[in-house]
């Protein structure tokens, strides 16, 4: 089933960030504001088929996941169409809703491999992985079992060096995605210039006049869900993807405004669930990142945060929090 076209429109997604929207964090989100479909952090197929048991174990933690968290998309990222038939197939198994190609990552480890970003160049690879990504999403019937599959989107920017969407969203509207999330910068851009959205309404226009059915997300500088709504209205697009609006705010998506005591207790418990998860694989020093983002914006805030930067585990953090709750009036 195509749960893209279950869900009413337009839609508000969680964007797919490494060492961020990790499981962790993830669950954190679901609780308390969940987005209309949430992404994992992408994770790289070839590891999945190549790496040694450890290695690949590894890599599995990164697409842990809840009920909770539906409808949840795997984002895998290669340039090699054989290893991302059998990723997909792997996520078809591990029962994702879908599974998400990521091809505008712009770090230049990835981009070695031809992955990420390096694919806007290379768009006949591209559009092989795609399919190859749509072959292992589908499994056919079997005397023991139904057929089964789970639609394929892609992440991308509006071009590498310079504007190429004219070209490029074609080449992948041609494979027939699901979706396709235009983050509205080129690759040698980054996030050092404005988005520009005027962009994303072309990809609108462009999907349009080959009558597509492809869905477009728009991504890019989006704080809020009013500022996601006026995206919309502007471009026509439909949906929009929230990536770093969410740090220290998973309360974005229910619109809502915690309260100190409220922030704070989120964020012991976010602490937690890193540790329990993840704590025997990635450095704990990943959480710092998330202290400075929750601990702002109200007298006392610094201190705290220069106290919990200072702990290197969760039971540091926990010690820390319960003791300043429990002197907050």
């Amino acid at each position: 089933m195509n749960f893209w076209n279950q869900i009413k429109k337009p839609l508000f997604v969680l964007a797919p960030m490494a060492d961020v929207t990790d499981a962790a964090f993830r669950r954190v989100i679901a609780a308390q504001g969940k987005p209309d479909v949430t992404w994992t952090e992408f994770v790289s197929a070839d590891g999945l088929c190549r790496a040694p048991e450890p290695g690949r174990s590894k890599l599995l933690r990164d697409l842990l996941y809840t009920e909770a968290e539906r409808p949840i998309v795997a984002q895998l990222f290669t340039a090699h169409p054989e290893h991302m038939r059998t990723a997909a197939r792997l996520a078809l198994d591990l029962g994702f809703d879908g599974v998400d190609i990521n091809m505008g990552c712009p770090d230049k480890s990835i981009e070695k491999q031809g992955a990420g970003a390096a694919l806007i160049k290379t768009p006949a690879i591209a559009r092989a992985v795609l399919r190859a990504a749509k072959e292992g999403a589908t499994r056919p019937a079997t005397a023991d079992a139904p057929a089964k599959s789970i639609p394929v989107s892609v992440k991308t920017r509006i071009g590498y060096n310079t504007n190429a969407l004219e070209t490029w969203l074609p080449e992948l509207l041609a494979e027939h995605p699901a979706a396709v999330t235009i983050h509205a910068r080129t690759r040698k851009e980054l996030s050092k210039v404005p988005a520009r959205w005027e962009h994303v309404a072309r990809a609108v226009a462009i999907r349009n006049e080959l009558k597509s059915d492809t869905l477009i997300l728009g991504n890019g500088d989006v704080a809020s869900l009013a500022d996601a709504r006026a995206r919309v209205a502007e471009t026509g697009c439909d949906g929009v993807m929230l990536g770093r609006a969410i740090f220290g705010n998973p309360w974005l998506f229910a619109e809502t405004v915690p309260t100190v005591r409220e922030r704070l207790t989120v964020l012991a418990h976010h602490t937690h669930l890193f540790a329990e998860l993840l704590g025997d694989i990635k450095n704990f020093s990943i959480m710092k990142k998330h202290f400075k983002a929750y601990v702002h914006g109200w007298d006392g805030a610094r201190e705290l945060r220069d106290h919990l930067m200072q702990q290197h585990d969760a039971d540091g953090v926990r010690k820390v929090i319960t003791a300043y709750l429990a002197e907050l009036k």
